[in-house]
């Protein structure tokens, strides 16, 4: 791996504030971008959306990597962003929080198994890393009965 990986993202206007989005993936198809009213008609997700689905979806897969390196089994993991928009002091609209739940479902209840996994993952997800130099994330995960396994909050 280059010791600096790049990533490359194309946006077109299709029109108002609708953004078609490809990737420098050729196999991933492209994803429209728009903004909600009174802006845009709320067509596709706007950027706080993909900044929040970005946010979950590194969580998400960098546990899930070390918990299959762990070999612990699981049926799947389901992962819920909350982010709140607030205004700066200018007056300026900004994402201002991000609350992630991550539930595992179908764990088990043997926590030792997960410990060093929940004591890590956040340290390898490089968009949390990087999204919290200016916006708060916490983190939580719950199995599937809701019981508090990790939480975390900057």
């Amino acid at each position: 791996m280059a010791e600096h990986p790049t990533f490359e993202v194309n946006l077109e206007r299709i029109e108002n504030f609708e953004f078609n989005v490809t990737f420098d993936w050729e196999q991933v198809e492209p994803i429209l971008m728009d903004e909600p009213p009174p802006l845009g008609g709320a067509k596709g997700a706007n950027a706080a959306r993909l900044l929040g689905a970005a946010v979950g979806n590194c969580l998400s897969a960098s546990l899930l990597f070390c918990l299959q390196k762990a070999k612990v089994e699981l049926e799947t993991i389901k992962t819920r962003v909350v982010g709140e928009i607030v205004r700066n002091e200018k007056g300026r609209l900004r994402v201002g929080k991000m609350d992630v739940e991550i539930q595992l479902i179908g764990a088990g209840d043997d926590v030792s198994r997960l410990q060093r996994c929940l004591s890590i993952f956040e340290d390898y997800c490089v968009v949390t890393g990087s999204v919290r130099k200016g916006i708060p994330v916490t983190v939580r995960v719950v199995n599937e009965s809701g019981q508090v396994l990790h939480e975390h909050s900057e």
